[in-house]
């Protein structure tokens, strides 16, 4: 498998949350070349501003393997994480991240960076961007335009 496959399930997970008329972005755990968990985010749905779907697929992958650290996991998410959800990632020790459409607000990506500036030292983490970066950005431009066109 390659990090597009995994993308696209990530894909299939924020197609769920835009016909659920949630932010459109979906999550998905790799570990030992299996899925070990798929998320999408359920903020609107669960009135539950923590439940994006990067901390979604986190617990539900801490439950998975009856551990918090998800070491040596790579989590395959559409749109970059905001800070809480970065924070998430560093604490569970997640090892790779994988990116589609990467946030444009300087403020987050700020953030961000300093959250995983020390994992971006260290041998043992790594981010990658950019992956299937068009239908990502596209399934979410849809989703915004449609919302202010209502």
């Amino acid at each position: 498998m390659n990090d597009e496959y995994y993308m696209n399930l990530a894909l299939k997970e924020a197609f769920k949350a835009y016909k659920k008329k949630e932010v459109p972005v979906g999550a998905v755990l790799v570990l030992n070349d299996k899925v070990i968990a798929k998320a999408h985010n359920t903020r609107q749905k669960t009135h539950d501003i923590t439940n994006h779907a990067e901390m979604i697929a986190i617990r539900k992958a801490s439950h998975k393997i009856h551990d918090w650290r998800i070491n040596d996991a790579t989590l395959y998410i559409t749109m970059s994480p905001c800070p809480m959800c970065a924070s998430a990632i560093k604490e569970s020790r997640i090892k790779q991240v994988v990116v589609g459409a990467t946030n444009q607000d300087q403020k987050f990506k700020k953030i961000v960076d300093l959250i995983f500036e020390t994992d971006k030292n260290s041998s043992s983490f790594e981010i990658k961007t950019g992956i299937l970066e068009d239908k990502c950005i596209e399934i979410l431009q849809k989703f915004f335009k449609e919302q202010r066109n209502k």
